[in-house]
């Protein structure tokens, strides 16, 4: 009975909290909704990068390049970047002129299947001379990778005379996603021309539950039995018939997809995309998210990824106002000017060394990966982990 309420009361009572989460936040009159749909967005990259490293063992410092790619397959196909070509289909752009609009718009849903798509071939291309690599080595080529890809969107406005990126300007006024058979509807989606974001909040909880559903059915498939054992012993696995080099194929592939719908979708929330915007800190941070909920838990990675963006979003500019009060109340110059949101790197890394002191395997651990950070095979603790 207890594991039949923790399998499906927990997720029932979690989706239900997060389906009335508009409405008590509209009853409290707060300002919370733009953080939540951030957080969500990096709750998808965090599930899509525990794939990659928590499911099958591959780490990847590379994974904001997916997140780089769905964005601009949206800015691409739903904006007038390409101002050349004048082609419409499903989109809501329309012209203030009543005549064609410049660029291709393809509606924001057949996007979003498209930049999984191609994100995903993507993973498979960058995941295919990485097969022979492991541990360092293959952090340092996925590094590589996550380096290149923003800095090609960078300097992408000058291939041989053709402007594909825009560069550093990056690629604006981005569709509005709308529904092409209710015309009204694009009123409900406009970003920045009302303070409704309960459309955007919506389709993000959407997607967000699609993505742990995915992750749910793949961790319990064979596909993420066969993770598991390349994850453990890779030559054990490959005489067990468990072919290497598919089985990470499609860790980058799946892992790559929720990469690029979460690109999709904040690309078109945002409405602007800028090179500036997938750093290399990105993947970090994401890579923080796994690693403090619990690689390979479902659970703790949701934990981890609203624990630091909440933290990053929410509650330390809260602090920074209540020290400025405080500040102001005490006259102390000092706290006045203080800017604690500057330093937030610097309070994540002081909590990932908190966390590998005390609890390596996460706020929620995987029961397996617990179980081998704490106890080895002769019944020593391991560093980090306390003796049984």
């Amino acid at each position: 009975m207890a594991a039949r309420l923790t399998r499906y009361g927990l997720p029932a009572a979690l989706i239900l909290v997060a389906l009335l989460f508009p409405i008590v936040e509209g009853f409290l009159e707060t300002d919370l909704m733009y953080p939540i749909i951030i957080i969500a967005i990096y709750v998808m990259l965090a599930l899509g990068l525990n794939i990659v490293i928590g499911f099958a063992g591959l780490l990847d410092l590379g994974f904001v390049a997916f997140y780089a790619l769905g964005a601009y397959v949206v800015g691409w196909f739903a904006s007038s970047q390409f101002q050349q070509v004048s082609f419409n289909f499903g989109s809501t752009a329309t012209s203030l002129t009543g005549g064609e609009v410049p660029g291709i718009h393809i509606s924001f849903w057949i996007l979003l299947v498209a930049a999984g798509a191609f994100t995903a071939l993507c993973g498979v291309i960058i995941g295919a001379p990485t097969l022979r690599l492991r541990g360092d080595y293959l952090a340092i080529v996925t590094l590589g990778f996550g380096e290149i890809i923003p800095r090609f969107f960078q300097n992408g406005n000058n291939l041989a005379g053709f402007n594909l990126t825009n560069g550093i300007i990056g690629i604006k006024a981005i569709d509005s996603p709308g529904i092409p058979f209710l015309p009204d509807s694009l009123d409900a989606w406009q970003r920045f021309g009302t303070l409704d974001l309960n459309p955007w909040y919506y389709t993000i909880l959407v997607l967000v539950l699609i993505t742990v559903y995915v992750n749910v059915q793949l961790r319990d498939s064979r596909l993420g039995r066969a993770w598991i054992s390349v994850r453990e012993d890779e030559t054990a696995a490959a005489a067990m018939g468990i072919n290497p080099v598919t089985t990470k194929l499609w860790a980058y592939a799946l892992g790559a997809v929720f990469g690029g719908l979460a690109g999709a979708f904040y690309g078109a929330f945002i409405k602007n995309i800028f090179p500036d915007a997938f750093a290399f800190n990105i993947s970090i941070l994401i890579l923080c998210m796994v690693i403090l909920g619990g690689m390979g838990s479902i659970y703790g990675v949701i934990l981890g990824a609203v624990l630091l963006q909440g933290l990053n979003f929410y509650l330390l500019p809260q602090m920074n106002e209540w020290v400025h009060s405080i500040g102001g109340a005490l006259g102390n110059a000092a706290l006045t000017n203080v800017d604690l949101p500057r330093y937030n790197f610097f309070i994540f890394g002081v909590i990932l060394v908190a966390m590998m002191l005390l609890r390596p395997e996460g706020i929620i651990p995987n029961r397996q990966r617990a179980e081998e950070l704490h106890v080895s095979g002769t019944g020593d603790a391991t560093a980090g982990g306390a003796r049984d």
